[in-house]
């Protein structure tokens, strides 16, 4: 049975959510930041669409990406050398939200709504939300964007336009994160695509123990500076 939420009402367990589909947890509620902050620090995010009510997931097992399990192929090193980018942080969040909502081959729809992007910019205006963005020649070409609550980061959506772009993006992320001591990404159910890069399922009950451990130790409230990084071409706003 699905819980329903009313505005201002708390989330059921985790262990209520569905089995099929796999971390269906609950219906309704708002997309306020306080809401989603809390949902972030139990495991819960938000996936609808647009048409639809709010619907809240917890899948198990969790896909998660252990910033030292980083996986970068040859074909992506060389990507990564060409140094003919430059890597920008929360300089276009919200046209890298706009990016990741466009239809996909592989997809009729989209997730990715104005009601979801309203919502992640406040969370951005909070500094909460970042954007990791790849730039070529002064265009945005590819990028991704997730929510960090203290040593966790929730990736949320990728894009690219051109080959790599996005995962060029991620491995500039990665490392930054790895500077910031950070111990874990969240890539929330599994794809061939992450999987490429490293990441791996865990059980939901160990990824809650990690939530419970390191989101606590909020200190990101402020925008994004990757220009310490060396060897790479980083920009800010």
């Amino acid at each position: 049975m699905i819980h329903i939420l009313s505005v201002g009402s708390p989330f059921p367990p985790l262990e209520k959510a569905l089995i099929e589909p796999n971390g269906l947890l609950a219906v309704g509620g708002d997309l306020s930041p306080k809401r989603l902050i809390n949902a972030y620090q139990k495991g819960i995010f938000p996936w609808f669409n647009e048409e639809d009510p709010i619907l809240w997931w917890s899948p198990n097992p969790r896909m998660v990406l252990f910033p030292d399990e980083l996986k970068v192929s040859r074909s992506l090193q060389k990507s990564i050398k060409k140094n003919n980018y430059i890597i920008r942080t929360d300089h276009q969040f919200t046209q890298v939200l706009q990016a990741c909502a466009a239809p996909r081959r592989s997809q009729p729809g989209t997730w990715i709504h104005p009601e979801i992007i309203t919502a992640y910019t406040a969370l951005h205006e909070m500094g909460l939300a970042h954007s990791v963005e790849t730039w070529i020649n002064n265009e945005l070409v590819g990028g991704l964007y997730g929510v960090a609550m203290g040593k966790i980061f929730f990736g949320e959506s990728m894009f690219s336009y051109v080959p790599d772009a996005s995962k060029i993006a991620f491995v500039h992320l990665v490392k930054q994160l790895t500077q910031w001591q950070f111990v874990l990404i969240d890539c929330q159910v599994k794809t061939a695509h992450l999987a490429s890069l490293g990441a791996r399922e865990i059980p939901r009950t160990e990824f809650s123990q990690l939530l419970n451990k390191w989101t606590p130790q909020t200190d990101q409230d402020k925008k994004w500076d990757f220009s310490n990084m060396n060897g790479r071409r980083n920009e800010n706003a």
